[in-house]
This record gives C-alpha cells, sequence and structure tokens, in this order.
C-alpha cells in the first residue's frame, strides 16, 4: 500500500511542480494535459513541441480529448505574465459522456444536475405531467463508464385521470449567444401560462404546458433542438422560437409538420413573406415597422427629399428597401443610398458630397459612433441637417468609450445633438388593465419578482419580456376561439397532429383576426402575419432623450406633445431651398435704348422724306432713290426690332411671348434683307457693267433698266421670306427658360438662387440659325469683295454705290447745301465737267495717274533731246575739218563762230505744233522745268520750257 501511494505521489509530482515554475525570461512552462486528453499547441510544429520549454506571454492553449470525452472544466487556457496560466485552480478533466437520450422525456420533465453536458457525476430527476403516471425510477446517475445506473423511466396515460387535458407548447428560448432574450421572455411566458390556467372562462378544458429549449440564438443548434421537438412526445400544437435566424428556420421547416409559429423576439422583415413563411406570426413588429413613423414625421416637416445610410446587413438591407418603397409611394425621393460594412468614412463623405440633409440611419450600436464620429468630422450636423436613427440603443451610447473612433465625448454629443429616434412601443404607456386584468406596471413589478431582484439593464429580453407575455395570452384566445368551430366539425384540440390541416387551419383563422388590449398594448397582427404596435418618437435635446409624440400604425394616428426642439429656427429644409428668379431686361436700358431707336427710325423718316421730295434732282435721280428708298424702310424696320427684342415676361404673359418672338425674327429679318439687300444692288449691277476692262467703254454705253435693280432686291426679299416661312413652320418659335449658375445671397441663408432667362427658341435653333447666318455671312462677304473690286469705278447711273448705309443721305445732303438745289442741271454739267469728277478723291487719283503719264513722255524727250546734241556736235566737228587752212589763218583773227545752235536745228519734228510761250497751259507742277535738264545743258532754261513742254502736253 506505501508503494502504491509513493508511486502516486511520485506521477502527480511534476504536474504540481511544473506549474509554479516561472521563467526568468517572461512566460509559463508548458503543463501537461489532463488524463485521456492531449493539447493544441497552436502554431507550433511536433518538433518544435518537444524542443520548447516556454511559452511567450498571451499565448493560449486548447484542451482536447480521445474518443467519447468531454471537457469539463476550462478548455483553453492563457499565459499570464506573471507567468502562470489562466484559470489554474480549476481542473480540467477529459468525461466519458453519457447518452442525451436520457435528458428528455416525454409528457414529463427532466431536471439536470449540475447543468450542463450529461457527464460522470450527473444526476437527473424524472416527473410526469397532469394525467400521466411515472414508471421506472425517478433518478438516474451517470457513471465513470459513460452509462446509466438505471434505465430511461417513460410516462404513461392515466385513462382515470379526470382533470384538464394537455396542450403542448414548444419554445425555443435564447439564454445565452447573440441575443440572451429568454433570461427574461421565458419567465414571462411562463407567468402567462400560470394566469391563462387559472382563468376559468379561458381552456377551461384544457391547461398549457411549455416545453423549451436553449436555442443559444443559434439556428445550427436550433436545427437539432427543433428535431427533439417534432420527433419526441408529447405532440406540440405550436412553437414558439426567438431570435430572427432561429424564426427563419423553424417557420420554414414548420409548414411541413402543418404547425403554427408564434414568435416573440424576431424582427426581420424577411419573416413578413407569406409564401415563404404561410404559417408564421409574430408579437414583436418588423423593424419596417419604423418606417410608416418615418414617412408621417417627413409629410408633417414637408421634406420630399431624404437620404439613407446603412450598415450591410440582411435585417437593414430589407428595412431600407421597404421604406424606398413607401416613400416612393407618399412621392418622397430618396436621393442618396449609402452603405458600408465596417468604414463609414467613405459613405459619410459622400452624403456631404451630395448635399443630403435629411438622413435615415439603420446600424447597430457599435457602428453608430462611428458614423456619428465621422459626422462630426464632416459637419454633417447643426441647423441644416436631421438624422433618423433606431430607438433601441442604451440612452448613453454615444457618451461610451471606444477605442474604434478617434472623437471625444465632447464631439460625439455635440454632433448627435437633436436626432431623432423611432422605438415600438413594447409596453403600453397607458395605465390601462387588457385582457390578463393586469396594468403595464403591474406586469412589470410582477416579473421583477419572477427574476429575483435581477438588474433589469443586464437581463437580456428584458424589453422583449411584454411580447413573450401578450404571445401566450395571443395563443391562449385563439385556441379557446376554436374551441367552438372544431366540436362542431367533431373534432377537439386533443386530436391535433402533424397531419391534421383542418385544426392548423382554425388555428391560424383565430390568430389572425386577433385583437385585444396586452401589457404591450394593442395586439394586432397584420396581412404578413407581424404586430401592428405604436411607435414611440424621441428627440435628444441637451444630451437626453424627450418623448416627443407617438404614432399608430393600425389606426394612422399620430399624437404630437409639441415639445420638438430645433438648433434653428425651424425644422431644417431637406435641400438647399433654390428660389427661382426671373431676371428682366432693365427697364431704364430698354427705355434708353428705345428713345435711340426712336430717333433712328426718325431720321429714317426725315430720309425717307427728304428722299421723296427732291426727287426732282438730277443728284437724287443718279442715286437710284427708289433703292435709296428701300434701305430707309428696312433701316426702321431693324430699327424697330428693338421694341419687341426688349419685351419679355415683365411685359406679357407666357402664352403671348411666341407672337413676340415672330415680330423679332420677321422685322430684323426683312428690315435687314430691304436695308442691306439695296446697297448690294447697286455694287453687283455696278461689278457686272464696269469691271470688264475690254468691254468698260461699251458698258458704259449701255442703259442699265431699273427694274432690273427692283427684281434683285425683291429675290433677296423672296429668299429671306421663304426661308423664314418654312422656319416657322416646320420648327415654330416658343419660349424658352434657360437656368444659369445658382447664386449665393450675402445673407447667411440656407438658399440659393437659379436664374432664370426667357428667349425665343426651337427645337434646332442652331440648324436654323446657322442657315441663316451662313446665308446672310456669305452675302456680306460678297457685297464687301464687290464694294472693293468697284471702288475706283465711277457710274452716273448709281453714282452713290460706294456709300454705306446713311452715308448716302449724307453726301446728298452735302451737294445740295454746299451747291445749291435750284442751280440748273447745265450749271451743275459745265462747273463739274462730268460726273467722273464728283469728288475730291476722284480728281486726287486722275492727277496721279496723269502726272506718272507726263513723267514717262518728259524721259523719252530727254533722250530724244540728248540724241540730238551728239548729231550736232558730230555736224560741227565735220565742218571743222573741210575747211582749207587758209581760211584757218585768214580768219585766224576774226571772232570765233558762236556757240549756239541753229535755231532750225530746234524746231520739234513734224506733226508736233510749234512751241508757245503759254504757261497757263501747263499743269502747275510743271511751271518749273529745271528739274528736268542736267546743269551743263547747252539750252537756255527759257528756251527749253517754251519748246519743250507743249511737245510733251500732247
Amino acid at each position: 500500500m506505501a508503494r502504491l501511494l509513493f508511486l502516486i505521489i511520485l506521477y502527480a509530482l511534476p504536474s504540481l511542480v511544473v506549474p509554479i515554475h516561472n521563467s526568468s525570461a517572461g512566460g509559463c512552462a508548458i503543463i501537461r494535459p489532463p488524463r485521456d486528453g492531449g493539447i493544441r499547441y497552436r502554431g507550433l510544429t511536433q518538433e518544435q513541441i518537444r524542443s520548447v520549454q516556454i511559452l511567450p506571454v498571451d499565448y493560449e492553449i486548447e484542451y482536447i480529448c480521445r474518443g467519447n470525452r468531454v471537457i469539463v472544466g476550462p478548455k483553453v487556457r492563457k499565459c499570464l505574465p506573471d507567468g502562470t496560466w489562466t484559470d489554474i485552480e480549476h481542473h480540467s478533466r477529459c468525461l466519458l459522456l453519457c447518452p442525451r437520450v436520457w435528458t428528455s422525456l416525454e409528457n414529463g420533465r427532466v431536471m439536470v444536475k449540475p447543468p450542463g453536458p450529461p457527464v460522470e457525476g450527473t444526476v437527473l430527476h424524472y416527473s410526469c405531467h397532469a394525467g400521466f403516471i411515472l414508471e421506472g425510477r425517478n433518478i438516474s446517475h451517470c457513471t465513470k463508464l459513460g452509462k446509466w445506473d438505471a434505465p430511461k423511466p417513460t410516462c404513461l396515460y392515466d385513462r382515470n385521470y379526470t382533470g384538464k387535458k394537455k396542450l403542448y407548447i414548444g419554445a425555443l428560448f435564447p439564454m445565452s449567444g447573440g441575443w440572451p432574450g429568454g433570461q427574461a421572455c421565458m419567465p414571462s411566458a411562463q407567468m402567462a401560462l400560470d394566469l391563462v390556467n387559472n382563468r376559468s372562462d379561458i381552456l377551461p378544458d384544457y391547461e398549457l404546458e411549455l416545453i423549451h429549449y436553449d436555442s443559444m440564438c443559434d439556428p445550427g443548434e436550433a436545427t437539432k433542438l427543433l428535431y427533439d421537438l417534432l420527433y419526441t412526445e408529447p405532440i406540440k400544437i405550436v412553437l414558439m422560437p426567438g431570435c430572427s435566424g432561429v424564426s427563419t428556420l423553424v417557420a420554414e421547416a414548420a409548414r411541413m409538420w402543418n404547425l403554427i409559429v408564434l414568435s416573440y423576439g424576431s424582427s426581420s422583415p424577411a419573416l413578413s413573406n407569406r409564401q415563404r413563411f404561410p404559417t408564421f406570426f409574430r408579437t414583436h413588429p418588423s423593424a419596417t415597422l419604423h418606417n410608416p413613423t418615418r414617412v408621417q414625421l417627413f409629410q408633417k416637416w414637408k421634406w420630399t427629399r431624404i437620404a439613407t445610410i446603412q450598415q450591410t446587413t440582411e435585417v437593414f438591407t430589407s428595412t431600407l428597401d421597404d421604406l424606398e418603397q413607401r416613400t416612393k409611394e407618399a412621392g418622397i425621393e430618396i436621393s442618396v443610398r449609402q452603405s458600408f460594412l465596417t468604414d463609414p468614412a467613405v459613405a459619410v463623405k459622400n452624403l456631404k458630397r451630395q448635399d443630403a440633409r435629411i438622413i435615415v440611419g439603420l446600424f447597430y450600436e457599435t457602428e453608430a459612433r462611428k458614423v456619428f464620429c465621422e459626422v462630426f468630422k464632416e459637419k454633417l450636423y447643426g441647423k441644416k441637417y436631421v438624422w433618423f436613427l433606431i430607438g433601441w440603443y442604451a440612452d448613453n451610447w454615444f457618451k461610451i468609450k471606444d477605442p474604434a473612433i478617434n472623437c471625444t465625448v465632447e464631439n460625439m454629443t455635440e454632433a448627435v445633438e437633436g436626432h431623432v429616434t423611432t422605438e415600438i412601443v413594447m409596453l403600453n404607456p397607458e395605465t390601462v388593465r387588457g385582457v390578463s386584468n393586469m396594468t403595464s406596471q403591474e406586469f412589470i413589478a410582477a416579473l421583477m419578482s419572477r427574476l429575483g431582484g435581477m438588474n433589469p439593464e443586464e437581463t437580456g429580453g428584458f424589453q422583449e419580456a411584454p411580447l413573450a407575455y401578450d404571445a401566450v395570452w395571443a395563443l391562449a384566445l385563439a385556441l379557446n376561439k376554436t374551441v367552438a368551430p372544431l366540436k362542431a366539425k367533431g373534432r377537439r384540440l386533443e386530436d391535433f397532429n402533424y397531419n391534421n390541416h383542418d385544426i392548423t387551419s382554425e388555428i391560424y383563422r383565430a390568430l389572425n383576426t386577433s385583437s385585444f388590449e396586452g401589457v404591450s398594448g394593442q395586439v394586432v397582427f397584420d396581412a404578413q402575419g407581424s404586430r401592428m404596435a405604436m411607435t414611440l418618437i424621441e428627440q435628444l435635446q441637451g444630451g437626453s432623450y424627450k418623448k416627443i409624440g407617438y404614432y399608430d400604425s393600425s389606426q394612422k394616428n399620430l399624437s404630437w406633445f409639441g415639445n420638438d426642439v430645433w438648433i434653428g429656427a425651424g425644422p431644417p429644409a431637406d435641400r438647399t431651398v433654390v428660389i427661382e428668379e426671373f431676371r428682366f431686361l432693365s427697364q431704364k436700358l430698354f427705355a434708353a435704348v428705345s428713345v435711340f431707336a426712336g430717333f433712328g427710325i426718325l431720321l429714317g423718316i426725315v430720309c425717307l422724306t427728304f428722299n421723296i421730295y427732291n426727287g426732282n434732282v438730277r443728284y437724287i435721280q443718279n442715286s437710284q432713290p427708289y433703292l435709296n428708298n428701300m434701305t430707309a424702310v428696312g433701316c426702321m424696320m431693324a430699327l424697330a426690332a428693338v421694341f419687341p427684342l426688349g419685351i419679355d415676361g415683365h411685359h406679357v404673359h407666357r402664352s403671348q411671348f411666341p407672337v413676340v418672338c415672330q415680330f423679332r425674327l420677321w422685322l430684323l429679318g426683312l428690315g435687314f434683307s430691304l436695308a442691306y439687300g439695296s446697297m448690294f444692288t447697286k455694287i453687283w449691277w455696278v461689278h457686272t457693267l464696269f469691271t470688264k476692262k475690254d468691254e468698260k467703254k461699251e458698258k458704259k454705253k449701255q442703259h442699265l433698266e431699273p427694274w432690273k435693280l427692283y427684281a434683285t432686291v425683291g429675290v433677296l426679299l423672296a429668299i429671306d421670306f421663304l426661308s423664314l416661312m418654312i422656319w416657322q413652320i416646320v420648327d415654330p418659335l416658343h419660349i424658352t427658360v434657360e437656368k444659369f449658375t445658382k447664386e449665393a445671397p450675402k445673407e447667411d441663408l440656407d438658399v440659393l438662387i437659379q436664374p432664370l432667362l426667357e428667349h425665343c427658341s426651337s427645337e434646332k435653333m442652331n440648324t436654323w440659325l446657322g442657315v441663316v447666318y451662313g446665308y446672310k455671312g456669305l452675302l456680306l462677304l460678297l457685297g464687301i469683295f464687290l464694294a472693293y473690286e468697284t471702288k475706283s469705278v465711277s457710274t452716273e447711273k448709281i453714282n452713290d454705290h460706294r456709300a454705306v448705309g446713311m452715308a448716302i443721305y449724307n453726301v446728298a445732303m452735302r451737294r445740295l447745301i454746299t451747291r445749291g438745289e435750284w442751280q440748273s442741271e447745265q450749271q451743275d454739267t459745265l462747273k463739274t465737267g462730268s460726273s467722273t469728277n464728283n469728288n475730291d478723291e476722284e480728281k486726287s487719283r486722275q492727277l496721279e495717274r496723269e502726272n506718272r503719264e507726263l513723267q514717262k513722255i518728259i524721259q523719252e524727250k530727254e533722250e530724244r533731246v540728248s540724241a540730238l546734241r551728239n548729231q550736232l556736235a558730230e555736224r560741227q566737228a565735220l565742218r571743222n575739218r573741210r575747211r582749207p587752212s587758209t581760211g584757218q589763218n585768214q580768219n585766224h583773227n576774226a571772232p570765233p563762230p558762236s556757240s549756239q545752235p541753229d535755231p532750225k536745228s530746234l524746231l520739234p519734228p513734224p506733226g508736233y505744233p510749234n512751241p508757245t510761250t503759254d504757261n497757263h497751259s501747263l499743269p502747275p507742277s510743271f511751271s518749273n522745268s529745271s528739274n528736268l535738264y542736267p546743269a551743263d545743258s547747252k539750252m537756255s532754261r527759257n528756251h527749253c520750257h517754251n519748246s519743250q513742254i507743249p511737245l510733251l502736253y500732247k
């Protein structure tokens, strides 16, 4: 015996020593695994595990068991900085698992002690429901061999039982997991069952009993529990799941067993699909129930444009899809729809960039802090913005320090101020006794008593507890309503089985028509089986939430307290208010231009009158007065277009504006054709008749028919008239409003000014303007070319073709004033010589041409004089050689012969006139001929002047 004890101590000693060994290098020593188990070292190979002795701080190990054994005790341990492992005082053991089938009893109850998996040391206590007798032992122990020490008992039907018949409800309460709502909902449902079973007016012959499991809010775990509920006795008449994910699984499978599903804690909008979930009801309203309230508030505050931002999850996506449909029906536009997975920074920036003002946010509480930290950074809060959030956040959610954000509590408080929340009313705010003869305040007190004084804020599902309570009452009232219809058909509720569709249909109809006052308010189901409930509307004012109203979606009734507070003067606009402002022509400018146009028209009338009155004057007649009259009329029409051009919406109604457009177009078009066409006609015909040199003399002799001029103007007018007529028939002008860049007013107002301008336009305005401008532009270019080509041409028939516009009348008036309109045509002809020299410019050009011709003649004559001199010199020399020498001696003392040439030799050649001394016949520029001959000339200057110049001026 001593040896055995020694061996045991020797075996256990290493495991006692190793855990308390601390490494000086920082870390924990390797510990031994439990018996029949092992350790999983994360990130280490088998060789590293055999060689390593010290594991670093924060390193985690996991126990695993062999075979059909499970870990009892801590499964994972972590190395602490002090060199010890977590929970080292609690031992971990690998024990055999006894069969789980012993843990459930048909038509009875099983109490497991201690709670948890059935392993060595677990004790089961059995009891049967009323009307059943237990057969077998009422207690069973799990041995170390993984077996129960007694056979599983059974509950047999007691034929002698005369009490109430039991109807069983299969429930899945999430006591743990993501949403541990069963912690408060299960006691609440049990409290309702006790009250129902004690009522003599509700199911007097029946007793409702709850068979429940912990679904842990996990669809995978719920699948196994659903199997147990369906395939173990007793038969359940209704199923009651909790979480949305679990309810989706149960409701989709229940249709195959003809089971009604009544949920107390599912809000997913997807569960409202009647085709997919035909037997599903819920006392927890759908998340989409917030949307009618939101739409009602949008309409109350006259908002027609909103924006949304959501976390990318199924419940929020479905809710937002429903909101989009409802807003569309209400005539409200969702202008911006943003979503994010984990980081909302980009989504918030997009809201800012797209001028979002009224924003609906759908996200969980942790993401809400991230969103509003970005909202603070982007300044997307204040008097211009309103945020709509979900109301089931904690009241101080924005004050909780979150390491995931870099904003202070003050920043968050500033950003969230003034936002509005909508929350489903889960507890009746009024002091009304409902069907259970209990007010909402009394219910809370009774629930707190059942919870044993637990803190409500730490109890999962405390807010949803009234919904679970009313769910049991809704089921009890519906079952009670089916008793009579079933009895008429010869059926009873206890006859229900999973193949009986008739009883299920009766229960469905009864639930679908349910309507009663519960502790959570009026219980009514819509066509999709979802609860119709009131919505509480709150606003954050000064850092705390204040109730500002309720909305009853079933009655469409908004109860408003009128205590809403806004940062600005009132609810902000749903967008930057754009004020449309029509811009009209300045009346002072219009009046000034109209006055000038009036003077122009008056001057045109004066010129027209002047032209007609002096039509018998030859100078006027030679300027083609009818064409000048057309020019005057065209100018007056163009000037008259100023008046319709200045008329806009300030003067006439929009319906009359197209008429004004027509007046503008026709006056300008025809006025241009008359004014310019008459001048163009003159230039055209002058160019046609006088630009060809070979035929110039003959052309001048031709007589220009006036009808040709008028026909040319008529053709131009016809082209213009035809083009304008086609334009107005095919694409008539109409009023068009043009928008310009928005302008911000100087005041600090949330508005922009949208300048608008009314003008005339047509569908293909650019095309028509291109045709008109192209045609008239080519006509102008051609006119410029023709005017240049004919700038030096003069004709008596059209004596003013080089003048344009009013210059024609200026020339005519100057001629008449300076020369007198009473002079006869003969006197005018004598003084002017001919119409060739009508102005100084023409005279100057003529003199320049004559001067050039005379210079050429003088040069030729100088060359002739030089040749004659040479001939004279040669003759003189020849004479001298022919004289005899004696003659030379005899005449030696005689005076030398005169060096003057023989006057006869200088006579003009035949055909030239005799010289004259009349200097008056020469042009003034040739009165002095000293510049025409060299200084060494032997000829007298006067002689040259008198003899040569007349020859040159032939």
